[in-house]
């Protein structure tokens, strides 16, 4: 029994220890002009549904959730956006060349039609990033416009 406390006083130890490590923070003021939304007539209605579904992990500014300062959530969760950055930053849009475009929303096309994004692990949490199946076809749609005309 004397064992189970200790490891208990331990991990609690930890568990606080840990709350003091910061972490990067994602989030700007500034709405570049190479954003996506900006360069690309997107209508209303998309442009909502990018900016609830898509842009917390994939652009420079996150609407951080509550628990964003919990650790170790708080690693998980900068590590998962700094991922969606790497893979696609819309706030980069038009700095990438024309075929790279074409490429990205390729990609956006396939990971929507296998429900691949966005991520279960967010809509898990944030009920109003997924896509019926409407709001789907009518997206791959658009994009898909988009894409041939660039």
């Amino acid at each position: 029994m004397k064992i189970v406390k200790i490891i208990a006083v331990v991990l609690l130890v930890a568990f606080v220890g840990i709350q003091f490590v910061p972490t990067e923070r994602n989030q700007s003021d500034v709405v570049p002009k190479t954003d996506f939304m900006l360069v690309n007539s997107v209508p209303d209605h998309i442009k909502s549904k990018l900016q609830t579904s898509c842009y917390d992990c994939h652009s420079n500014n996150t609407q951080y959730p509550w628990y964003n300062k919990v650790q170790p959530i708080a690693w998980f969760l900068e590590d998962h956006i700094k991922e969606g950055k790497a893979e696609l930053n819309f706030n980069e849009w038009d700095s990438l060349s024309n075929r790279r475009k074409k490429s990205k929303l390729r990609s956006i096309i396939k990971q929507i039609e296998n429900d691949e994004m966005p991520l279960d692990s967010y809509t898990l949490i944030h009920k109003d990033a997924s896509f019926s199946e409407a709001e789907k076809q009518e997206l791959i749609q658009w994009v898909g416009r988009l894409k041939d005309s660039i």
